[in-house]
């Protein structure tokens, strides 16, 4: 099997179209701001992320062989992300998502992953049909997953041999598809990240705290579940207890892709061998930084 990778990341990878605006924003605003085109979605956030830290992402998901999608592939190139295993769609166009966020956060999004829902488990076959693993030889390193697929595709991978062995942390990819992670409360083998919205989609009841969301999601099934609450503190629970750290406080001046940068930090410092307490500080401290604008995007 490949090892020319210290993780995989399942997901969604397209362009981002950023607005972003240094005034608070309501809607119908109509403001002067910047327009930015970068690669995105939560797969190749997380990817990006992770290559920052020094490990060696790989990615599965579905590109179009379109212009935007060759220069997609170029970018991850540049980028210290690989794609050997990514699926070419022939007549699927690249996926796209675009934002608009104000100096008091995000004010909307549209995510258009049409194409990736439409290759559904093309993705997966270097997974599950060779080379980096199949029902009879589970792939058994460290899976990024976002909830980008569709909720039938999530369900076949919670109960999937293939895998059984892996070390699989999920994300919702938005409190719009929190409810796609349903499967992964039942299987008892995925560590979730979520965000306090998110959270309560999933357990059906409002949150307070973090600290309270992560309990209950391991409560209802999650192997652990990892909680952020803006700029609150964040909270990792097991079946043996929570721990919380606070967040440092930053001017914020972008949050999309921020809930990415965290997971990827905390799986980094997880993979490098840092303890429980250590990685969620590493975790928060990169989501901070991030937020802040004090790292390019």
């Amino acid at each position: 099997m490949s090892n020319n990778h210290d993780i995989l990341c399942i997901g969604s990878v397209l362009w981002d179209v950023i607005g972003r605006a240094p005034s608070h924003m309501r809607q119908g605003a109509d403001v002067p701001g910047r327009i930015t085109r970068l690669p995105g979605g939560v797969a190749m956030n997380i990817a990006m992320a992770l290559a920052r830290f020094g490990l060696r992402p790989a990615l599965l998901s579905a590109v179009g062989r379109d212009a935007e999608g060759n220069e997609l592939m170029q970018a991850c190139a540049g980028l210290g992300v690989g794609t050997t295993h990514l699926y070419r769609s022939d007549d699927l166009p690249t996926d796209r998502y675009m934002a608009i966020e104000g100096a008091n956060g995000l004010i909307a999004a549209i995510a258009d992953a049409h194409s990736l829902e439409a290759a559904g488990a093309k993705i997966l076959r270097p997974l599950t049909e060779g080379p980096l693993g199949d029902s009879t030889q589970p792939y058994t390193g460290c899976i990024a997953l976002d909830g980008n697929l569709t909720r039938a595709l999530l369900d076949d991978i919670a109960t999937h041999p293939a895998f059984a062995r892996a070390d699989l942390r999920v994300a919702p990819a938005s409190p719009g598809k929190a409810e796609r992670l349903v499967p992964f409360l039942s299987n008892g083998r995925a560590v979730l990240y979520v965000n306090l919205e998110e959270a309560a989609i999933l357990c059906q009841q409002g949150f307070d705290d973090a600290a309270s969301a992560a309990a209950a999601l391991v409560a209802r099934g999650a192997a652990r579940a990892l909680v952020t609450d803006g700029g609150q503190p964040a909270a990792d629970a097991t079946a043996t207890g929570v721990i919380t750290l606070p967040c440092r406080q930053v001017l914020v001046t972008r949050v999309t892709g921020a809930g990415d940068t965290f997971m990827a930090a905390h799986i980094a410092a997880e993979l490098g061998g840092a303890a429980r307490e250590a990685a969620l500080a590493r975790a928060v401290e990169a989501a901070a930084t991030y937020v802040s604008g004090e790292i390019p995007s």
